[in-house]
């Protein structure tokens, strides 16, 4: 007896139809084939049956109110062009108003003049650049750590990051409004993950002295990107020690924001270079340029060469984003632009305490007015943008259920008459 007859098919249901168990339960296939030789689908077949799973249907419907979309917004600086709208942006994470600065510009032009568009590889095959060691070497310098290793993004960074940190002897205790990017890399370490209530340094402590492990990691935001707010790095710090472990601190918003010259949380705290502290860094916000950085001891960091998988097997940084990020860095260590920053958002928190707004307890560029109900939020955010402002509605799931919110971001490129009549179109809005 030959293959084909030897094989026994399955037996048909009454109305000729196999069944099949599947994830999630049993679901009617399509109708068996009547003739043997037929591979496909008769022509007259509809491509996709109501009770199968396809790439139509494969996802949930989402709620207008909680469905995305892509704006096509055209950016110059702080206005952006939206559906044929001009407004002034207050939704950029341009904190420095770097990415347009001709310093800036002009590096990545001259760099891309020289070699190209691309880097061709990953930093471990003919990717590396001799410019890529400089950044490391003078963001180090500058946040007052021992090296740097630079990555393609934040959300590489800290998905490498905490896999190549942790693994099953591992506990990790997270701040329950850490970053997706900080949440995702703690799925992936498959360490045992215990989540502290946002902020709360004694239930921390507690859920410390409860849960002995092998190695402990304390994983935090420094500035929260949603709420503005900052971590209280001296006290982490000081768990990290009593219990042994280190602490990942990702300050992407606190770079080039926080503190007189803009070096971080942990210049502010006086915690940069401890050698318990590893902490992440962007070129993507306050530089105005792309790609991410993680600052430690010499040793975390050669440690991290040989086992960080997201830049191991990434296309490297093209050497023009670099080299745009290192005459960002150079602005930046001037100062001027770090004060002109912190000058409005001191002058924005002034005129919206005189117009009586409920602005959260937030000293950063962050400044968001919470709302609540999602409805509420898209509504403020179309009324802005009618009166030529650009401020997004942020709802779940980027943030708690019932929080949505108004996220004002603002640069030191904005100007004192733009912030002044965006608090006045608030007020309106929110009365």
């Amino acid at each position: 007896m030959d293959l084909l007859h030897s094989v026994q098919l399955p037996p048909l249901s009454t109305s000729g139809v196999r069944q099949k168990m599947q994830a999630g339960g049993n679901r009617t296939l399509r109708p068996v084939l009547t003739q043997p030789d037929s591979i496909v689908d008769s022509a007259d077949m509809p491509t996709s049956m109501p009770d199968m799973l396809d790439s139509r249907n494969w996802f949930s419907p989402i709620p207008e109110n909680r469905r995305r979309a892509f704006n096509q917004g055209q950016r110059q600086g702080v206005r952006i062009e939206v559906n044929g709208k001009e407004m002034v942006n207050f939704a950029s994470n341009d904190y420095l108003g770097l990415s347009t600065h001709p310093d800036v510009c002009r590096a990545a032009i001259e760099l891309i003049e020289r070699h190209g568009a691309g880097s061709g590889a990953s930093r471990l095959i003919s990717g590396d650049d001799p410019l890529y060691h400089r950044l490391e070497q003078e963001l180090a310098a500058w946040k007052g750590f021992e090296a740097a290793l630079l990555v393609g993004s934040g959300m590489l960074a800290n998905m490498g990051l905490l896999p190549a940190l942790g693994n099953r002897h591992t506990t990790l205790f997270c701040d329950r409004l850490n970053h997706a990017s900080l949440v995702d890399g703690a799925r992936l370490s498959a360490a045992h993950v215990v989540r502290f209530k946002h902020l709360d340094i004694k239930q921390l402590k507690k859920s410390m002295q409860k849960y002995a492990s092998e190695r402990t990691l304390i994983v935090s935001d420094g500035v929260f990107s949603m709420d503005g707010d900052c971590a209280n790095v001296g006290a982490l710090l000081k768990l990290a020690e009593k219990y042994d472990g280190l602490l990942i601190l990702d300050d992407a918003h606190g770079f080039g924001t926080a503190g007189k010259d803009g070096r971080g949380l942990s210049s502010v705290n006086g915690a940069a270079g401890h050698p318990r502290l590893i902490e992440i860094g962007t070129c993507g916000k306050a530089l105005g340029s792309y790609g991410a950085f993680i600052l430690g001891s010499s040793e975390i960091i050669e440690g991290l060469r040989q086992r960080l998988r997201t830049m191991t097997y990434s296309t490297a940084l093209p050497t023009h984003v670099c080299a745009a990020s290192l005459a960002a860095l150079h602005v930046q260590q001037d100062g001027t632009v770090v004060r002109k920053l912190q000058q409005n958002v001191a002058l924005f928190r002034q005129l919206a305490e005189q117009l009586s707004l409920p602005l959260s307890p937030s000293s950063t560029p962050i400044q968001p007015l919470l709302l609540g109900d999602d409805h509420a939020a898209l509504q403020a955010s179309g009324t802005l943008a009618q009166r030529g402002f650009f401020v997004s509605a942020i709802r779940p799931p980027t943030v708690p259920e019932g929080t949505a919110r108004l996220r004002i971001t603002l640069s030191a490129a904005h100007k004192e008459e733009d912030i002044a009549a965006l608090t006045q179109a608030l007020a309106e809005v929110m009365n």
